[in-house]
This record gives structure tokens, C-alpha cells and sequence, in this order.
């Protein structure tokens, strides 16, 4: 059932903003800082916890998957997109700021992923056959 889950998710929720809300006023911001990232976190730590010791049955983390699925990144975009209005009011430095961290990431994504200079290599060679069908495949039709 997929009501399972959602007080977990609804309470690292509600965590992550205060946590979020105090960073801020602690940096003396008037706004949350990182909430919705903290509840994230929360949610991955608190049912990593619960999977170890063998507490989190079944139904509770299909109902966990599906908001996963569903409301986190709705609210990640909705998070995102007020990041870019105030990018835009920022001005310049904001704007070149933000393209190159997306720059950056998408230039890390081979990195982080560890894959071989070799097998990426071959992925774009792959990619330039076609249908990445080998000669002896198409042969074999």
C-alpha cells in the first residue's frame, strides 16, 4: 500500500525544513537554506538505518519508492526553479556561477561513475555503427 512511508518521508520533511530555517537564520538569511537537500539526506539515512536492522518491512518501502518517485523531484524542481528567478535578479555573476557548476557536473558524470577511458571509448564507437548492431549480427539477419 502506498500510504506506507509517507509519515517517514513527511517527517524528514518537516526536519529538514526547520534544520533549513535555522542555517538561515543563523547565517542571518531570511530563508531556508538547503531544507529540502537535508530532508533528502534524512529520508536516505533514516531508511538505510531502518533496512540494517531489518525494521523497515516490505510494504513500507514500496510506499517510501513510489514518493521517491513522485513528490521529491517535484519538489527539487520547484526548489530549483526559484534558485534560477533569483539567479536571474542576481544578476551576471549568478548566471555564469550557475553554468558552470552544471558544467562542471556534467563533466564529472564519467568520473564519479569510474568508467574507463577504454569502455567510453568504445561507447562512442559503438554510438557511430548505427544501431550498435556488429557487422556479424547484421549478417546473421
Amino acid at each position: 500500500m502506498v500510504i506506507y512511508g509517507v509519515a517517514l518521508l513527511a517527517g524528514c520533511m518537516m526536519v529538514g525544513l526547520v534544520i533549513g530555517d535555522l542555517l538561515g537564520l543563523a547565517l542571518g538569511i531570511n530563508a531556508n537554506l538547503g531544507g529540502v537537500g537535508i530532508a533528502m539526506l534524512l529520508l536516505i539515512f533514516v531508511t538505510s538505518f531502518l533496512k540494517d536492522r531489518d525494521k523497515l518491512p516490505d510494504a513500507t518501502s514500496a510506499g517510501i519508492n513510489f514518493w521517491n518517485a513522485m513528490y521529491i523531484p517535484i519538489v527539487v524542481a520547484m526548489a530549483a526553479s526559484q534558485n534560477v528567478a533569483a539567479a536571474f535578479s542576481g544578476g551576471l555573476v549568478s548566471l555564469l556561477g550557475g553554468a558552470l557548476a552544471v558544467i562542471l557536473g556534467l563533466l564529472l558524470v564519467p568520473v564519479i561513475t569510474g568508467k574507463p577511458e577504454a569502455d567510453r571509448q568504445n561507447d562512442s564507437m559503438n554510438a557511430h555503427q548505427g544501431n550498435g548492431l556488429t557487422n556479424h549480427s547484421k549478417a546473421a539477419r
